[in-house]
């Protein structure tokens, strides 16, 4: 069949057609859709202008943050000063960085180094700059005694547990800086990697109220103590810590009187922000933070006036917020009868209001698996707690704190320290063996200034002529206060 031009012509037009409908980049791969960036957006622009009020603002925010560190920060230099373990003042467990210092006895009323002590435990303290080399604690064999190791970082979070309730065995154990990649040597039992080179430990041996008891734990504590690694040889090493010298107070603290040692000084804050900056990483999330505090301290350096209301906002700050949150109300959630709980003790991550509170009150706070603590500042009719009145506080029958370890109800003046007394008697519980219960198995402590008559005096807890506060520690907690199903009774004021 004969075919024409023309029609070969229309063929080839219709082909042409198809083509142009149909492009050869249809049958490529289509475009990648973009993932959204993981990166750290970009922070604030250097020399932009700041008003007052933004300023102001900002300060205030990183006063909280930061106040912890600085607190930290500035407990290490002092420490750094000292030249060998002792008492300061013959009260405060102090020592050369690296080195732990142990007490004998229950820590003595005057002390005012740490808010909230209590006097349930034998108590030491060791402060490290891990930059330097790994430390080594010891551990001894403390048998049935009730202990824990508080090991904790300059966020005033911890960093492992060691203890009784986490079956602890006795040995040498090390703690490492946050870079250190060295090799761990034989004889090491386990090791604890701090996030900031600047770490503590805070032994604590359950004591009873008894001369015997006193006798029986100095073996014990005598083998507590730390040490940098190049000194490590497997032996455990002993100390005598009962003649250890008295020093002066490094801190130039006043022992017995007022509140804590002012370990942050409000007019130096923001000169030394920039040091937390640097020796505390930010944790995950925290980049941005980091960013903005940094502008505010670098328009700080280029601009006297926001360095100087930097300066008049730590100060402000100080007197109203920091004053604010020293009540026992705001470190932690109510749990009933108006007691406060804190939940997340040592364990803060990002929250900077908790450790900020935290640390104000009582800074040395274990995480609550290891002590379950209970703050009182009023009575079951809201009023303040105060050494005009009488009160009782009553355990029903079975209805004690329940814990593996120990527990006690401590009395603290309005400053959170011990309030002086007759009978120099500051706490009772789980170490006096001379309680008296009623004929229910209820236990009543009594809580006022002067002293109660017959069986009651031996349940007697001493209170100031002004204002107190109560506060109960439950070490070794069981499931009942885990899962704050069990609460304090509440403070009733006598009739």
């Amino acid at each position: 069949m004969q075919v024409s031009t023309r029609s070969i012509s229309l063929r080839t037009l219709i082909l042409a057609s198809s083509i142009a409908v149909f492009p050869v980049s249809s049958f490529a791969q289509s475009p990648a859709v973009p993932e959204i960036s993981q990166e750290i957006p970009k922070g604030p622009i250097s020399g932009t202008t700041l008003p007052k009020a933004y300023v102001r603002d900002m300060a205030r925010i990183a006063y909280l943050w930061g106040w912890p560190m600085v607190n930290m920060h500035n407990r290490q230099m002092v420490f750094s000063k000292v030249p060998e373990n002792g008492l300061g003042d013959g009260i405060l467990p102090v020592g050369p960085i690296g080195r732990v210092t142990m007490l004998t006895d229950y820590i003595k009323p005057e002390e005012r180094g740490v808010a909230t002590p209590n006097q349930d435990v034998v108590y030491g303290f060791g402060i490290f700059a891990l930059e330097k080399e790994p430390i080594v604690f010891q551990v001894p064999d403390f048998g049935d005694r009730f202990w824990v190791y508080q090991l904790g970082n300059q966020r005033t979070d911890t960093i492992g547990g060691m203890g009784k309730l986490y079956g602890s065995k006795p040995g040498f154990y090390m703690i490492v800086g946050p870079e250190w990649k060295g090799d761990v040597p034989s004889g090491i039992s386990g090791v604890f990697r701090s996030p900031t080179n600047l770490a503590y430990i805070i032994p604590r041996a359950f004591l009873d109220d008894t001369q015997e008891d006193r006798a029986a734990i100095q073996p014990l504590i005598s083998q507590i103590m730390t040490y940098p690694l190049s000194e490590f040889d497997g032996k455990m090493k002993t100390k005598d810590w009962s003649k250890i010298p008295v020093l002066a107070d490094p801190a130039g603290g006043k022992a017995g009187a007022g509140g804590e040692t002012q370990w942050v000084k409000p007019e130096l804050f923001f000169e030394e922000l920039p040091l937390i900056l640097k020796e505390v990483p930010p944790q995950p999330g925290e980049e941005a933070l980091y960013a903005w505090f940094g502008s505010l301290l670098e328009a700080a350096s280029k601009n006297p006036e926001v360095a100087a209301t930097l300066k008049e906002t730590a100060i402000e700050t100080e007197k109203e917020l920091m004053k604010q949150i020293h009540s026992y109300s705001y470190a932690g959630v109510p749990v009933g009868n108006d007691w406060v709980a804190p939940m997340n003790g040592a364990e803060f991550g990002t929250d900077y209001f908790s450790r900020a509170a935290a640390a104000k009150a009582n800074i040395f706070v274990n995480p609550r698996r290891e002590s379950a603590y209970f703050g009182q500042e009023y009575d079951s009719q809201k009023k303040r707690l105060n050494g005009e009145h009488a009160y009782t506080v009553t355990f029903p029958k079975g209805k004690l704190p329940p814990v593996d370890g120990f527990w006690s109800l401590t009395l603290y003046d309005a400053e959170h320290f011990f309030a002086p007394n007759e009978i120099n008697r500051f706490s009772l519980g789980t170490k006096n063996k001379d309680l008296v219960y009623g004929e229910d198995g209820s236990l009543t402590i009594y809580v006022q200034h002067g002293k109660p008559a017959g069986d009651k005096a031996a349940n007697w807890l001493p209170a100031p002529k002004g204002d107190f506060e109560l506060f109960i520690r439950a070490y070794s907690p069981k499931a009942e206060i885990m899962d704050n199903s069990w609460s304090p009774p509440p403070v009733l004021k006598a009739k």
